[in-house]
């Protein structure tokens, strides 16, 4: 298994591209602005996007990709996560209004996109992975990915702060290779963490110990401007028992 990282970030600006991952080169997990780098040729490998919520940084390129491969695209891009997150998709964004349906076009016999509706718990096979989806904490309806292989184990939180439930489905993983997590703000900003419903680093520490594993760690969602502040807590947070890494647009790691 490949993880690519399109886009880590909280924010936009230069060389900042927010949530997007591709695992090997047709799974996306969210669909941020990160997408938009790459090649036509690659964007046209992508068959599948799993949505974790509704929020702009984290779908942002998904009506843009299905109209600039509309031409290109044999069989629909299905978008898959939960009932409330397509539901805002439709309404908000696929509305003939802010963009068109193409749930509905070229015609709704043979679209170019589809959604499939997912359930907490509910687990996704394609080519010898599989994808399920975990409940998490955030402020609008959300979820996680843990994406195995017969080699690997990925997991990829979204946004979210303090929990209990990503921890125990990951502890019953018997492995768990890399993981990306948010920390979104700084611990001074820990109030606006709580009412965001987002990690900062010291909120962070305190779930992973309930993490039976030992996976490399990949730190997203960094507020801009606060990114080494953040990691330096992180660091600090942590102790010397986990292996850290800053993501950054463009990274690739090899599972």
């Amino acid at each position: 298994m490949q993880v690519r990282i399109l886009g880590c970030s909280g924010g936009i600006g230069h060389k900042m591209r927010t949530s997007s991952y591709l695992v090997d080169d047709d799974i996306l997990l969210d669909a941020g602005t990160g997408v938009g780098d790459l090649p036509l040729d690659e964007m046209r490998k992508i068959s599948h996007i799993f949505i974790t919520h509704s929020h702009m940084d984290h779908v942002a390129t998904i009506p843009l990709l299905v109209d600039t491969l509309f031409s290109d695209i044999k069989e629909p891009v299905i978008v898959h996560a939960l009932k409330e997150t397509i539901e805002s998709l439709k309404t908000h964004i696929f509305n003939w209004t802010i963009w068109p349906d193409f749930t509905e076009l070229p015609n709704k016999e043979a679209p170019v996109l589809k959604f499939e509706e997912m359930k907490v718990g509910d687990v996704i096979n394609l080519d010898g992975r599989s994808i399920e989806m975990v409940e998490v904490n955030h402020i609008v309806p959300a979820v996680a990915y843990v994406v195995q292989s017969s080699d690997a184990v990925f997991a990829y939180s979204g946004d979210t702060t303090t929990n209990d439930t990503l921890w125990q489905v990951l502890n019953r993983y018997p492995r768990l290779d890399f993981m990306v997590i948010e920390s979104g703000f700084a611990n001074h900003d820990i109030e606006l963490a709580h009412l965001a419903r987002h990690y900062c680093p010291s909120l962070l520490a305190e779930d992973l110990k309930k993490l039976t594993h030992n996976p490399k760690i990949g730190i997203s969602h960094l507020k801009p401007g606060e990114e080494t502040l953040i990691m330096n807590e992180c660091r600090t947070a942590f102790g010397h028992g986990h292996e850290l890494h800053q993501l950054s647009s463009g990274d690739v790691f090899k599972l």
